[in-house]
Order: C-alpha cells, then sequence, then structure tokens
C-alpha cells in the first residue's frame, strides 16, 4: 500500500506540472485583440505652426519615444483590470505610435492598440481626449521645462514655478472661479463596500457643487468622480470637473479612468503630489495602500513644516464602518512615528458621507478666507512652503532604499520626507516597469532604520499584504521589500 501511496503521489505531481506547463503554454500564445488606426485631435493640438509640428515630429520620435508610447499605451488600455505596468508592456509588445504631419496639423498613428479603446473601429472620444493630452504635456515639459533656462529645478521655487507653468499649459487653472476642488486619495485595490462607500462621499460632495481631483485610476479614484456626476446632474452642473493627475512611472498601473475629463501627465511623483496641493482646497483619504501612506505622509510632511503652520488646509480620512480599524492603524502609525502634532491636522470621519461632505465644505470656506486675506491665488497655493526633500525626485534605487535617514534625531517633516521615500520605493518596485524589472534582477530592497521607526513600518505593511491592499483582488502578492531593523 506505501508503493501505491508513492506512485499516486508522484502521478499527482506529474499531473499538476503539465498542467501549469499548459497554462503557461497558453499564457504565452494568448492574443490580444488590436486595432490599428489614425487619430485627429478633437479640439487639442489641432491647431499648430509648422514649426511646433517640426518639434512634435522630431522629438516624439527622438529621446521622449519610450515614455510617450509607454504613456499612450496606457491610457488606450482605460478600463482594463491590471495593475502591473511591466504586464502590460509585455502583453502589448508590438504597439506602436508615430506623430503624422497633415495639412492642417498632426494626426496620431495607433498599431497593435487595444481593441477595447475602439467603438465600431472609432476610438472613444474620451480615451482620444486623454491620447492628446499625453502628447501635450511631454513634449510641453520636455521643451518648455527641461530645455528652458528659466526654470530653475535645483531651487524650492523654480519647481514651484515649473508645476505651475506645466498645469497652465494644460488648461487647468481656472481663475475667477471661487475655491471648490476637493483632492481624493486611496487604493486602486479596494474591495467593493469601500468603492462604493466612495460613490456616495462624492456624490455628497457632487450635491454641494464641489469639483473632484484624483490620481485618475480605478478604484478610490474613479469612484468619488463617478458620484460626482450624479451629484452634479441633479444640480444641473454642466460643468464639472474631474481632475486626474498622473505621472510615467505610475500610469501604466493606473490607466485613466473614463470619467476624467482633465487629465495632466507631471514629470514625476514629487511634482505630481506638489501639484494635488497646489491646486487642492481640501484632501479628502479614502482607505488604501503603500500609494495612500505616500500621499498621507506627503501631505503631512509638508503641513508640519513650520512656515506652514498657520495656513488652513482641510484634511480628512473616511471609510465605510468596516475601515475604522484600518485608519486607527493609520493614525497610529502617524502618531508613533511624527507624533501628535502630525495627528492634529486631520480628523477621521467613519461612515457619514453627508457629514464629511458638510465639513470639507466648511474647512473650504476658511480656506478662501484666509487667501482672500493674504492675497494667495484661489487656483494655485502659493503660500504653502514645500522643502525641497519634498520636490527633489527620489530614485527608488536598491542603494538609495537602504541609505534612507530613518531615525528621529532629525526635524519631523524631514522624518516624514524619508518615510513618504519608503513607501514610494515599495509603490515602484510593486508596479512601476522599471521598478518591478529592478526587483526581478537584484532582489528585494533592503529598508534600514532604528528600530523605533522600523518596526511600526513592518507592521504596517504587513497588514496591507494581510487585507490585500498591495495588488487588485485575486492576485497574489509578492513583497518586493526586506525590513532590516
Amino acid at each position: 500500500m506505501q508503493v501505491n501511496t508513492l506512485d499516486d503521489s508522484a502521478s499527482a505531481r506529474i499531473g499538476l506540472f503539465f498542467s501549469l506547463l499548459t497554462l503557461w503554454t497558453i499564457r504565452k500564445k494568448m492574443k490580444y485583440e488590436v486595432i490599428n488606426a489614425q487619430i485627429s485631435p478633437l479640439g487639442r493640438l489641432d491647431v499648430l505652426s509648422k514649426l511646433e509640428v517640426a518639434k512634435l515630429l522630431d522629438t516624439s520620435q527622438g529621446g521622449l519615444y519610450k515614455m510617450f508610447r509607454n504613456c499612450s499605451l496606457a491610457v488606450l488600455n482605460c478600463g482594463s483590470n491590471l495593475d502591473d505596468g511591466k504586464e502590460l508592456l509585455d502583453r502589448y509588445k508590438e504597439f506602436d505610435i508615430r506623430v503624422i504631419q497633415v495639412e492642417r496639423g498632426i494626426k496620431l498613428e495607433v498599431i497593435g492598440a487595444p481593441a477595447h479603446a475602439f467603438v465600431d473601429n472609432q476610438m472613444i472620444r474620451g480615451i482620444n481626449e486623454h491620447l492628446f493630452a499625453v502628447l501635450r504635456d511631454v513634449i510641453f515639459v520636455s521643451d518648455e521645462i527641461y530645455e528652458n533656462a528659466t526654470f530653475d529645478l535645483r531651487t524650492t521655487d523654480g519647481i514651484s514655478n515649473a508645476v505651475f507653468h506645466i498645469l497652465r499649459n494644460a488648461k487647468i487653472l481656472r481663475p475667477g472661479v471661487v475655491p471648490n476642488l476637493v483632492v481624493c486619495w486611496g487604493g486602486h485595490s479596494i474591495g467593493r463596500t469601500e468603492y462604493e462607500y466612495s460613490k456616495e462621499v462624492g456624490y455628497a460632495m457632487g450635491l454641494r457643487g464641489l469639483n473632484i481631483c484624483t490620481g485618475c485610476g480605478p478604484g478610490a479614484m474613479k469612484g468619488p468622480m463617478k458620484g460626482a456626476t450624479i451629484g452634479h446632474a441633479k444640480q444641473r452642473i454642466i460643468d464639472g470637473q474631474y481632475l486626474g493627475i498622473s505621472e510615467p512611472g505610475i500610469i501604466a498601473a493606473e490607466s485613466p479612468n473614463p470619467i476624467v475629463n482633465d487629465l495632466v501627465i507631471m514629470p514625476d511623483i514629487e511634482k505630481r503630489l506638489e501639484a494635488f496641493i497646489r491646486l487642492g482646497h481640501g484632501i479628502i483619504v479614502f482607505p488604501g495602500g503603500v500609494g495612500t501612506t505616500e500621499e498621507i505622509l506627503y501631505i503631512l510632511g509638508v503641513l508640519l513644516h513650520p512656515d506652514n503652520r498657520d495656513i488652513p488646509f482641510p484634511l480628512y480620512f473616511t471609510g465605510p464602518g468596516h475601515a475604522k480599524k484600518y485608519f486607527e492603524q493609520i493614525d497610529q502609525f502617524i502618531g508613533v512615528t511624527l507624533g501628535a502634532d502630525a495627528q492634529s491636522r486631520y480628523q477621521i470621519i467613519i461612515d457619514d458621507p453627508d457629514l464629511l461632505a458638510h465639513e470639507i465644505q466648511k474647512g473650504i470656506k476658511e480656506v478662501k478666507k484666509f487667501r482672500r486675506e493674504n492675497g494667495d491665488a484661489f487656483y494655485f497655493n502659493w503660500l504653502l512652503k514645500i522643502d525641497q526633500e519634498f520636490q527633489q525626485p527620489f530614485n527608488p534605487t536598491h542603494e538609495n532604499m537602504k541609505s534612507l535617514e530613518l531615525h528621529k534625531d532629525q526635524e519631523v517633516h524631514l522624518l516624514a520626507a524619508n518615510l513618504r521615500r519608503v513607501f514610494s520605493g515599495v509603490v515602484a518596485g510593486n508596479v512601476k516597469d522599471e521598478g518591478v524589472r529592478s526587483i526581478e534582477k537584484y532582489g528585494h530592497f533592503e529598508i534600514r532604520g532604528d528600530s523605533s521607526i522600523m518596526g511600526p513600518v513592518d507592521v504596517l505593511l504587513k497588514s496591507f499584504v494581510a487585507q490585500h491592499r498591495m495588488k487588485l483582488p485575486g492576485k497574489e502578492y509578492v513583497p518586493c521589500y526586506k525590513i532590516v531593523k
């Protein structure tokens, strides 16, 4: 009997091996339906000089081509259930995009584009707009920011000025409009209950005439926009703004959702985060994972700077009833690492969309009053002091991750900046194409620091894994980091 048991076990293992081999072979051979097409701009980049067209042709097919291609593919992948930049690029290896000069301007030729971006062989209008927004921002940043001596990107003022000009070029800034833009942060990998709650919050804000800005992706980035569209429709608001702000490293993992009617591609995560808080009149944070924690640490680090102590900035954490424990854990982490002063800069409201919308609206009135009294613009928060530690791009290499200053012998806002980099690196290792490939090649990121800091970081990251907040539901998470105390 023992021999037969071993034979059965061996047969089972062999059968499993061939089953997995078959699945792997099928996946390798899987073809995703694609379309070739030429697309004209619909109200965007349709009036250009010959010099501008020549520059677009030269730049889009030169050093910027890879970035332009990858961001364009992400936009065309709208609606896909995918949160891995490397997997997206591998899935559509044959995809290509080219700028074509025509008599009255330009067209875009796409080859091997995801078929779900089209209806009856015509590109969906919203995706068309997003595609030309990518071209607009990628080219503008290259030609007018990085190659322009006017912008000194080594200084705080120079970086803020660059952020302003990118947003102005995208026609995002709305002078003469009273403060009403709420930034909503939260995870792309959230459960149905949390998603529905984010829609309820968006609806409550839409009824109050508030506009929505998010990271433009799925989950908690889509829910508030979707809810706000209904609130705006009931109030007969036809010019509601649903602003999405992304950056080249993350957009492939978080393709713009279809509700976004203004899309901006900032050049890096730091300028993306600065754009959020310069534009926004208040922030609401829904449950999320490492990316959401990075955003929380960024705004808290900025608000903890001594120069910002008296600047009003409404900041709320919220979720459905079961999210109470999640935010208690976030609150505890902030208290242990950054202290009580950081905890005083936000409020937690659980399972009450109407109260939350009422409170954020009340806070925005304080913002309006403060800016009017201090001569600051409603559409861009110039008075907010942002330290260079929050502005200079952080490259999450293995060496840089290992060398982070994670101890309490520094000013608290600088500790927040370094903690922000920890979570930024984990985001890169989780979903960004370059980060994923780096982990595959060199192994885990090592994160080192004082036990008083690394202990809480370890606990928080493990809780995100246990709650499936690192990847979309149904996908197994493989850690990209290792905590060294």
